[in-house]
């Protein structure tokens, strides 16, 4: 046993040592004819060079802490490789002549040249090594007797098959070979069909992976299928599969993106083209908004009951672009949210609200799940409440959520909390049910993406009736439990983060920043927020539309008292405290039609890029359609980040991934200059003097400001700013992501 511990720990070492010696020792023990002597010579060159992937040129390839496999990886850089020159070389019956010799030497050179440069290209992992080197060896023999590699190219991986094709293989083969590597590439990557199977269209088995690709990715399929004279549109439109078929006669249908989200029902025939075109009409005149997104929601509820257990059944063209959610999401702002925010200052609820007067209680809740970045607060409690009174006298809002299968049920609960509409909402159902609902609203997080579990931390923030709060964090809790009795990684970490961030709420003595390891979230000091220069760095992000050009006046009107030194320039401004070192600057909501507002920007970052300055706090004033570029150009690291719309699970992410520490303020509607405009100033007056910004001291002076405000409007919109301390769906994030990379 001991003997055994003690080879162990010394074998590695015994082998690199030999290796070191026999790497450069070889030609000592075979007389290399000096026409050879360079082939020679490339290869210990390009063996030095594979030694260097690890970073040491020390006779060793060491990656990781597994002393077997760093053995392995070496034994088969330098004595495998030695065994082969010194085999080419005494190998006398298969390699005849010095033609022979040369060209097998240049194999194993190349063969170490393709392998360097597919690790650069992260297209094979350093312990795909080895096994490349075995099958080499594999084929090499077997091409010196004459034998048939292909075989060994069958029984590779992708990416050693890819490697040794275009090394070993003869022209006889290569088209076998090509076709088996390439099978092997779409088995892998199955979305890489479509743009590379052209070439390969004359194949047997093109019209298989044809139906393969329709039915993983029929949106990219029906944009193939649109020039039926190109090679790939030739083999769609002579495809006899009846998938492949109705695709292909789509594609040459008229307004074909509006047939595309019923793509499962029109090829099992439960709807057909001539049926929806009732409501396509000619896409302008004819088109059936009311009656195309009424269509779109039974269809929805439809397929999403195909979808839960036991039938688990995702249908055709159900995500992704131009699927049915997104054309539900995309066709209910426009013909409906757009039309009753647009009209949000419109005092007679009829006339505002008579977008959405056709719609049923199933429909209203499609329309609110699916538009929480876009519709206003005054627009949501307008559109809940009316979806309350079209369920009659004795509302039930279990069977509402019955009748959608639970669709979009989280988003739904997440929204009602944040607009103050949950706890109505669960006492219009059985109490039992309301419980059993909730536990399930914070069960599964620690499955596919984050986004619920942010959605169930920013409800939290929101909720006010305590024996609800009490319920959910006792759910956690259990679930927490569930996990760690499972030793379910995501989970205990997902279900103990929410723990920790709920409990904070209410217990002084929890200290999120040291208990979770993030930055301090009820303040900002004044230091932090200074560069090197000891100077605070400020960019706002204007837009171009009416809102942006409307209130960039009263925006630049801000500076224009003593404590600011105002510079124009043709795309944008600059404005630099005479107190406080600090100075901001903006692009001018220039025309957004020509584009110019967006030229704007880009010459302004390269700008702030070229004089150095990296901004600590970024603005973004705008709708949340905006956002996305906005987001683009953040240079990051930035510490606050004032957005003017609405900060959802993807926005929050991607600010987080840009400015991991960044303390976040956002809206559930679209930011107000009447309200972004103090924020911004208060924020900057306490920098000036020199203070720390405490959001809580703030958010209270602010909202006894706002509480006196002559405007209704004004008073609602404040009350939808989430300051970050509250913003728990940041809080998790940036919690997560420091937990996940401790594990």
């Amino acid at each position: 046993m001991q003997y055994n511990i003690l080879m162990n720990k010394i074998l590695p070492t015994l082998i690199c040592i030999l290796f070191f010696t026999t790497a450069n020792a070889y030609n000592d023990t075979c007389c290399v004819p000096l026409e050879r002597q360079s082939r020679h010579d490339d290869i210990k060159k390009e063996q030095a060079n594979c030694d260097m992937l690890d970073g040491k040129l020390n006779a060793a390839l060491t990656f990781g802490t597994n002393e077997a496999i760093n053995a392995q990886l070496t034994d088969a850089l330098y004595r495998q490789i030695n065994e082969w020159r010194q085999w080419i070389e005494t190998n006398d019956t298969q390699l005849k002549t010095n033609n022979d010799k040369v060209r097998y030497l240049k194999y194993v050179a190349d063969l170490l040249v393709y392998f360097r440069v597919a690790k650069k290209n992260k297209e094979i992992n350093i312990t795909d090594f080895a096994e490349l080197i075995s099958t080499a060896n594999k084929i090499m023999r077997a091409k010196a007797n004459g034998l048939t590699i292909l075989n060994y190219i069958e029984q590779a991986t992708y990416p050693i098959a890819k490697i040794a094709v275009p090394l070993f293989v003869d022209k006889a083969d290569k088209m076998a070979a090509n076709n088996i590597v390439y099978l092997k590439m779409v088995t892998l990557y199955p979305e890489r069909i479509l743009p590379t199977l052209a070439p390969f269209a004359d194949q047997l088995f093109a019209d298989s992976l044809l139906i393969i690709a329709c039915k993983l990715y029929p949106e990219k399929f029906y944009s193939y299928a649109q020039s039926p004279s190109s090679t790939l549109g030739k083999l769609i439109f002579k495809s006899d599969n009846a998938m492949v078929k109705q695709v292909a006669k789509l594609s040459l249908t008229p307004n074909a993106l509006l047939y595309f989200p019923f793509l499962d029902d029109i090829l099992t025939q439960k709807q057909s083209i001539e049926s929806i075109a009732k409501y396509v009409g000619d896409g302008e005149a004819t088109y059936d908004s009311v009656g195309y997104y009424k269509l779109l929601v039974s269809t929805a509820v439809a397929y999403y009951k195909r979808m839960a257990a036991p039938l688990k059944d995702t249908p055709v063209a159900y995500y992704g672009r131009n699927g049915l959610i997104e054309t539900l999401r995309a066709k209910g702002y426009q013909h409906f949210v757009k039309q009753i925010n647009d009209l949000h200052d419109v005092s007679n609820l009829t006339t505002r609200m008579r977008a959405i007067q056709p719609l049923s209680p199933l429909e209203l809740y499609y329309l609110i799940a699916l538009s929480e970045t876009d519709i206003y607060t005054s627009s949501y409690k307008h559109s809940y409440n009316r979806l309350i009174q079209l369920m009659g006298k004795a509302p039930r809002t279990d069977s509402l959520l019955l009748a959608a299968n639970f669709d979009h049920f989280k988003k739904f609960i997440k929204m009602a909390a944040n607009y103050n509409r949950l706890d109505t909402f669960l006492k219009l159902m059985p109490a039992p049910k309301a419980e059993i609902l909730m536990k399930f609203f914070v069960a599964g997080l620690d499955n596919n993406n984050l986004e619920d579990a942010v959605d169930v931390a920013d409800s939290y923030s929101s909720i006010t009736d305590k024996k609800l709060l009490e319920s959910m964090l006792q759910n956690v809790i259990s679930f927490e439990k569930l996990a760690t009795d499972n030793d379910n990684k995501k989970g205990k970490v997902v279900y103990g983060l929410l723990r920790t961030i709920f409990l904070s709420l209410t217990d002084s003595t929890i200290k999120l920043n040291k208990q979770i390891g993030i930055p301090p979230i009820y303040e900002v000091s004044n230091a932090y927020m200074r560069n090197a220069n000891n100077q605070v760095i400020e960019q706002v992000f204007f837009y171009g539309d009416k809102d942006g050009r409307d209130f960039y006046p009263r925006f630049r009107n801000t500076f224009a008292n003593k404590d600011w030194v105002v510079t124009e320039k043709k795309e944008w401004m600059e404005a630099v405290s005479t107190r406080g070192n600090i100075a901001v600057y903006a692009n001018k909501p220039l025309n957004n039609d020509a584009n110019l507002d967006d030229t704007a920007q880009v010459h302004l970052g390269k700008y702030m890029v070229e004089k150095g300055l990296v901004p600590t706090m970024v603005v973004h004033r705008g709708h949340s359609y905006w956002l996305p570029r906005t987001m683009d150009r953040m240079p990051g690291n930035a510490k606050i980040v004032l957005l003017g719309s609405c900060g959802g699970y993807q926005n929050l992410n991607k600010i987080l991934d840009i400015n991991p520490d960044a303390h976040i303020i956002s809206t559930k509607e679209i930011g107000t200059g009447d309200i972004n405009t103090p924020l911004f100033t208060y924020m900057n007056q306490t920098l000036m003097n020199g203070g720390d910004i405490a959001w809580k001291k703030m958010w209270l002076t602010l909202s006894k400001n706002f509480a006196t405000d002559p405007s209704k409007a004004v008073r609602e919109s404040w009350e939808s700013y989430v300051p970050p301390y509250k913003n728990l769906g940041a809080i998790f994030l940036k919690a997560y992501a420091i937990k996940m990379n401790e594990e």
